[in-house]
């Protein structure tokens, strides 16, 4: 697939043609059987069976379009030339799907199959009639209409695309633009997926290289809990076109290589400059494109990552300001890890790039949010709508009263602003209902540690926690810097890192661990969800890696109207490329040959939209109100993939209440500081009695989410 010696790939020249030194060889090799042994491969039987099922699925289509064309009355020709075919798409078709993953699928069929009458009436029909078929939850009236469905074991996500032909052929080209004419909005949504893979594998230089290097950015995304697109991170799509782009730009790289060029990269990045495989084309259709300059939207977007099939559109819109910081963080922790092993430092491999982040010893004090419906059904569909809501509890807090350094905050009103925002969902059933507790880090049950175990002491020996006690040392050592304050005795590990805010998906544990009057649960094992957000003083950042991210997340939007610009539409444009004999003081072994890379980096980094670029509103405020009836439709069944058996979900947030400097943790949220129903009343001032002589410039909460399910300890 293209090579740095024929076509160019990308609207930019490459930074670098280098090609791999033993060391990195040696580091792939290290990398590859790393993510095999943590199961990141499925078995060939599981393989296999994929195949047969797909295979299966196809035939069943196929009868199914036939059936439907006799009962609609088609001539004999019509009717022995009906077709349907499937395609995949999503990991599976990029290869980078793991033991156990759902397939992607997409049934394309002709102009006389309807979607409601035929695919989600007929078809779904006939699945339910097959014994190999469980689990069948249609979701019709979801952005993206879907049937999700279990076929002998294989969890299945299947779209219907209407075309307008009469006739599908078996060797249908779906990335042709024509296919989209005369087709409706769910038909093009539905088709995207599959035209946006598949131009992704035509865009990288060497797929097998680029499916390493998703596969392990994957899983570092989900290790460091920034995989999660619902919760305002990045999600499948995202990774695997951000990888593309690093792909491009080094195509003579291997894995290990395009890991540590991914961090370097990304790293200097200013957005909101937009990360592009290919111009961006306007169509001959009428389609809407991504473009700031014309679409007010657009011009909100904080992290633009295009998607490269027409209509091309940003697959990123929920990042917020402070996911993104959390994001940048994180790559700048990735790109100093990369940097050790590159010097061969010791106790640094890539067991130490993939270190999870210990959420549950991380903070004080949680919110912890129980969710309950009458069955399994309601509840997949309450919990994908709540899950769905999250991140506006978050952004309402931001919203809320200033709190100045160490004092206490009244989160009441924000909460019954939340439940209200929640309550709003159209197809609520009797039986679902909502509360939000708080819960102090010494209550939590145990089944939200590893193996069920709580920690006697928080984690240590960690790239984490070795790098907070050099800055804490490193303070202490500059003039002035030890005033004397309180510190934080427990947690200086993370919270001086400023890992200020992620979800962790937990269960009810067995043991009745639920406030009194909660909803009665399950023996059976359920989800929670946990948020955490942390109110920051921006003093505090000093000499720290979140000011370096904040600064360049700052000095973006100001000196982007310096950068040089590119053409988004139809054009491209050269920049220096390391290690070409055109380029010449530009080799890649001189020894200012990152500085030149961080030249080229910042050469591909331009358009001319961004001088129009702000930061007033989070995109989801601004979109909050006039989506919210429709994305209540939406999450309906949102959550269908995730381990539901019980009728009941317990979903945990996390408030810190303290500032960076210390103070003692408020215990405001319950008297007992303990677990407690949050009552909603009129939002009071910050309970401290403090008033501070001036006003405390504040800084907007880091957020992090990430959503994941636990069995239910034994």
């Amino acid at each position: 697939m293209g090579s740095s010696h024929g076509q160019r790939l990308g609207i930019t020249e490459p930074i670098s043609l280098a090609g791999p030194t033993d060391d990195d060889l040696m580091r792939t090799r290290k990398l590859e059987k790393y993510l095999r042994d943590v199961n990141l491969y499925e078995s060939q039987e599981e393989a296999v069976s994929r195949e047969e099922v797909l295979g299966r699925l196809d035939q069943i289509v196929k009868i199914w379009v036939k059936k439907i064309s006799r009962a609609k009355g088609l001539n004999d020709q019509l009717l022995q030339e009906a077709n349907a075919k499937i395609f995949t798409f999503g990991s599976y078709r990029l290869g980078v799907h793991g033991p156990g993953a759902d397939i992607d699928t997409l049934c394309v069929g002709p102009r006389h199959a309807t979607r409601e009458e035929d695919f989600f009436g007929e078809l779904h029909q006939m699945l339910t009639e097959m014994p190999e078929v469980t689990e069948l939850h249609p979701v019709p009236d979801a952005h993206v209409p879907v049937m999700k469905f279990k076929f002998s074991g294989v969890s299945i996500d299947l779209l219907y695309a209407r075309l307008s032909l009469w006739v599908i052929p078996e060797d249908l080209d779906i990335s042709q633009d024509s296919i989209l004419q005369n087709a409706d909005e769910q038909t093009v949504r539905s088709l995207n997926g599959c035209r946006v893979t598949d131009q992704i594998l035509r865009l990288v230089p060497n797929i097998q290289n680029f499916r390493t290097t998703l596969r392990c950015m994957r899983f570092w995304a989900k290790r460091r809990g920034v995989y999660s697109n619902v919760a305002g991170f990045l999600g499948g799509i995202n990774w695997a076109l951000l990888v593309a782009r690093i792909c491009q730009l080094y195509p003579n790289a291997v894995p290990s290589m395009l890991v540590s060029r991914f961090f370097r990269v990304y790293t200097q990045w200013r957005w909101p400059n937009p990360v592009l495989l290919c111009a961006i084309e306007e169509g001959s259709l009428g389609l809407q494109v991504w473009d700031p300059r014309r679409n007010p939207k657009d011009k909100y977007h904080l992290m633009p990552i295009i998607t490269p099939a027409y209509p091309c559109m940003n697959s990123s819109y929920n990042v917020s300001t402070s996911t993104l910081r959390i994001m940048m963080d994180e790559f700048q922790r990735g790109h100093e890890i990369c940097e050790a092993m590159d010097k061969n430092e010791a106790d640094v491999d890539w067991d130490t790039l993939f270190e999870p982040f210990t959420f549950f010893e991380a903070y004080k004090n949680y919110l912890r949010i129980d969710i309950s419906a009458e069955n399994a059904d309601d509840l997949r569909n309450w919990k994908g709508w709540v899950e769905s809501r999250l991140r506006q509890l978050t952004l309402k807090r931001k919203q809320g009263v200033p709190v100045g350094e160490g004092e206490q905050f009244d989160i009441r009103l924000t909460v019954k602003e939340f439940k209200q925002a929640v309550s709003m969902y159209t197809l609520r059933k009797p039986g679902m209902q909502i509360s939000v507790a708080h819960v102090t880090r010494r209550n939590l049950p145990n089944f939200v540690f590893p193996g069920g175990v709580r920690p006697s002491r928080p984690s240590k020996g960690t790239w984490d926690s070795r790098r907070a006690l050099e800055r804490k040392v490193s303070s202490h050592t500059k003039p002035g810097a030890d005033d004397g304050r309180k510190r934080k005795q427990t947690d200086d590990n993370v919270d001086t890192h400023l890992r200020n805010a992620k979800c962790h998906a937990t269960m009810p544990s067995s043991s009745g661990e639920f406030r009194e009057g909660s909803p009665i649960m399950s023996t059976i094992s359920s989800s929670s969800i946990n948020l955490q957000f942390e109110h920051m003083d921006a003093n505090e950042l000093a000499g720290s890696n979140r000011e370096k991210v904040e600064n360049n997340l700052t000095d973006s939007i100001r000196g982007s109207r310096n950068s040089v610009e590119v053409s988004l539409h139809n054009g491209k444009v050269d920049g220096p490329m390391i290690g070409d004999p055109r380029n010449k003081g530009l080799s890649f072994n001189s020894s200012n040959s990152k500085d030149a890379e961080k030249l080229a980096i910042e050469k591909i980094m331009s358009g001319p939209y961004v001088a129009d670029q702000a930061f007033p509103l989070e995109l989801d405020q601004l979109e909050d109100d006039l989506e919210l009836k429709n994305q209540a439709k939406d999450f309906a069944g949102s959550a269908q993939n995730n381990s539901l058996g019980s009728c009941a979900v317990n979903i945990a947030a996390e408030a810190t209440l303290t500032s960076m400097n210390g103070g003692s943790s408020s215990s405001a949220l319950s008297p007992n500081g303990g677990l407690g129903e949050l009552e909603t009343v009129e939002l009071t001032a910050p309970f401290s009695n403090v008033i501070p002589s001036a006003p405390v410039p504040q800084r907007k909460p880091l957020i992090r989410l990430n959503f994941t399910s636990l069995n239910k300890a034994t």
